[in-house]
């Protein structure tokens, strides 16, 4: 099952965030939620995720993807559009997982984390800030390592092609 809608919300309130939007501020995490305010999906069968980004301070909705119902029947095809849709997150939070979809994760970089029905988001997104104040765990620390990486190298790309010079 492919995706069937992609809202990406932009921080286009200045010039300045409208430049910014691409450039890693924090941690992005999805949850895998039908009604965008808890966790109520199973990973196989979630018919939408909702992504946030999150540093001590802030925690913001960057993207809802939406993939339409599905059963809990054992067909790995349906996990491709999901697992394209995480690349970019470190995490993701699930009621349920298999293990196919653990290994499909694990391959990008994600980590599953399983969490109670019904969870609400917000107390995640709250508890995940009060972990990043207090010192991150492992995969907390692995991911905002990558996330400093890519930003370092993206800078370091602009750098070059700044140095090369511009021509029309």
């Amino acid at each position: 099952m492919a995706i069937t809608r992609h809202l990406r919300v932009l921080d286009c309130a200045t010039e300045e965030g409208s430049m910014q939007h691409n450039v890693p501020r924090g941690l992005k995490v999805a949850f895998a939620s039908a009604d965008m305010r808890h966790v109520d999906q199973h990973f196989g069968s979630a018919k939408a995720f909702v992504m946030y980004e999150v540093d001590l301070e802030n925690a913001a909705m960057t993207d809802a993807v939406e993939f339409g119902a599905l059963d809990q029947d054992g067909n790995e095809d349906k996990l491709d559009a999901k697992i394209e849709a995480l690349k970019e997150c470190a995490a993701v939070y699930v009621q349920a997982i298999g293990g196919s979809a653990i290994s499909k994760l694990a391959r990008i970089g994600v980590v599953p984390q399983k969490v109670q029905p019904g969870t609400p988001i917000s107390t995640l997104l709250e508890d995940l800030q009060e972990e990043l104040r207090a010192g991150p765990s492992a995969w907390i620390a692995r991911a905002l390592n990558t996330v400093g990486r890519e930003s370092k190298e993206n800078l370091g790309r602009f750098d070059e092609m700044e140095a090369e010079g511009w021509n029309d």
